[in-house]
Parts: C-alpha cells; structure tokens; sequence
C-alpha cells in the first residue's frame, strides 16, 4: 500500500483531514490511476471522526490514507479555522456522481461493494443509464455475517479479476475503513473508497436534505428528522462531543 501524501493536512481532534476540495479530489484520483499508485480513502464527516479518535487502529487508517475527505461542513470550518481557506466539503454522494462522469470521459471502470442485497446492483444501473459509457467491472453485497477465511480470499481473487480502477465500498462507518485496511494491501484497484450511505442516497433508499441544509451545515437535522431512532444518538451526543473537543483541541496544520 502506499501511504502518505504531500498534500496539506489539518489535525482536527487528531485526525488528519486532507485540504482539498471536489477538483483538486478528482484530480489526484486521476494522477493515482495514471501513475498506478495505490491508496485508500476515508471519507469523514463528525461522526466517523469522532469515531476514529477513539480507536488507536482507525486513527491510523485515516492518518496514513491516501486522502481523508471533508464530509460534512463542520470538518470544513475547523480546516478554515486552521487557515486554510481553500477547504471544501467533498462529501460522498456527490463525489462518487462526479467520479462516474469523469469515469465515463477517462475510461476508468468501477466496482460497487457493499449495500444490502440489490443495491449494489441497482446503483450500477442508475449510473449506466445517467452515463452510458460508464465501466461497470462488477458489484457484490457480502453477507452480514463475519465471512470465512476462504470466502474472504475468494472475494479478492473477485475483486481483482475484475481489475476496476475503484472500488466504491458501501458497508458504513468504521466497518468500511477496517475492511480497507485489511484488503488495501491485497487489491489492485488504484483506489478504494469507503462511502456509506452514498450508496442508498443514489438509489433513493434515503433522501438527501435541501442543498441550502447542506451549504449551512444542518443536513444532519434533516437526517435525525428522517431516522430519529436510529440517529439521535449519534447528533445529540456527538455534536457536543466535537464542539468541546474542538474548543480544548483547536485545529492546526498538520507539520
């Protein structure tokens, strides 16, 4: 696997969120496809910080990925705050709707894996109709269930059979960024992502807030009105937890 990047990073909370916005995203996606390299990428918001800085492992995993993406604006406003007034959010749905119409110019193919059964399947033809050209190497939605060692390796042997360029992997935070890390060094593919719940936003499993939620910042009231079982935990907690560590631990520049 290669780790580590050159790019500047900002230490929120002590994970290393990496200064970037959508193009200058797309575009090193381009650069590690042409050069062959071979990275991960976490895709953050507050609450997948949150939980990577209390796991020595996954805060690892996201301090040595390729690239650890702003999703979600809180992220961004501690990058800002830090002095890096170029941050962007570069969240997962729409990245992975830009990537599929820079895939279909560049010719770059793409895995979907991950989502409850059908999904994989139904966002591979939402994507083929939306771009006609677009590679689709293959999809897979793995058990629930812990697999074997065996199956574990049959689904890499799958995996690189297929030799996609990206390998989209929807199983939720941290699940996703562990399994990255196990597999990075095993796969080919020049990329593996972890994007969660873009893969049910994209097939219309879930809806996204109106874009002025987003640009403020409150897509997460729009998520906690839709699933407030399942979710109040998470903002209602969570969001002091960030504001208080933020406060104790303001962001810096990562040296």
């Amino acid at each position: 696997m290669t780790t580590g990047t050159t790019q500047d990073r900002v230490d929120v909370l002590g994970i290393h969120v990496s200064v970037t916005d959508m193009d200058h995203t797309v575009g090193t996606f381009a650069r590690w496809i042409d050069a062959g390299e071979r990275h991960l990428v976490c895709v953050s918001d507050m609450n997948a910080l949150l939980h990577a800085r209390a796991d020595g492992e996954l805060t690892k995993v996201y301090n040595t990925s390729g690239m650890t993406l702003p999703d979600g604006m809180p992220l961004v406003w501690a990058g800002k705050k830090a002095g890096f007034d170029r941050m962007e959010r570069v969240c997962g749905p729409d990245l992975i709707e830009r990537v599929m119409a820079e895939s279909e110019q560049h010719g770059w193919s793409q895995y979907f894996y991950g989502g409850a059964d059908g999904v994989a399947e139904q966002l591979r033809d939402t994507f083929t109709a939306r771009h006609p050209g677009l590679k689709v190497a293959g999809v897979y939605s793995p058990p629930y269930r812990a697999l074997s060692e065996a199956e574990d390796a049959e689904i890499v042997d799958k995996l690189n059979a297929a030799k996609p360029d990206i390998i989209w992997i929807g199983l939720g935070a941290p699940k996703q960024e562990r399994w990255m890390a196990e597999h990075r060094d095993r796969l080919d593919a020049a990329i593996l992502i972890g994007v969660g719940a873009a893969f049910d936003f994209h097939t219309g499993r879930l809806d996204r807030a109106p874009e002025w939620m987003q640009k403020a910042g409150l897509e997460w009231s729009y998520r906690l009105y839709k699933e407030p079982k399942r979710l109040w935990r998470r903002y209602v907690l969570g969001i002091p937890r960030f504001g208080v560590g933020i406060l104790r631990q303001p962001p810096r520049p990562v040296a």
